[in-house]
């Protein structure tokens, strides 16, 4: 059975190999990406987000959270799922999970980066209502995907 469960410290290694392992297999992986996963705790949580881990046994094999971005905009970041756990839905219960705590906060809108080659992510993100804006703002060098929900 897979149970979302709220992130804490004793997980933090969890967080940072699932997402290094997809953004090291797609090369990825920036300065901005690492700040984040070396300390989700100042990075995201310190800073009114939240962090959501999908949670098989005593396995941690996925993460997603959501970044405050003030005037009640939130970003999603840091979905991962564990490579023998993807295809089975996962991504959809993190993703839920975010969107109902973003509508309990009463967030206005939520927006992602991405890149062109996550096509199941991008995908995903579309049968939720996610739509294509203007990436060039990005402070990620490879995002040249930008998507956004307005709630």
């Amino acid at each position: 059975m897979i149970e979302i469960i709220d992130y804490s410290d004793e997980y933090a290694n969890d967080f940072k190999q699932l997402n290094l392992e997809w953004l090291n297999k797609y090369g990825l992986a920036e300065s901005h990406d690492l700040q984040i996963i070396n300390d989700p705790k100042k990075t995201i949580l310190d800073r009114g987000g939240f962090i959501y881990l999908a949670k098989s046994g005593s396995h941690i094999i996925g993460t997603a959270g959501l970044a405050n971005g003030g005037e009640a905009i939130f970003e999603l970041v840091k979905m991962a799922v564990a490579p023998a756990f993807q295809g089975r839905g996962i991504s959809k219960m993190l993703l839920e999970k975010c969107l109902d705590k973003a509508r309990e906060l009463k967030a206005r809108k939520i927006f992602l980066y991405s890149n062109s080659q996550l096509i199941p992510a991008i995908t995903l993100y579309q049968k939720y209502g996610f739509t294509h804006v203007d990436a060039s703002n990005s402070p990620l060098v490879t995002a040249d995907v930008k998507m956004e929900l307005v709630l």
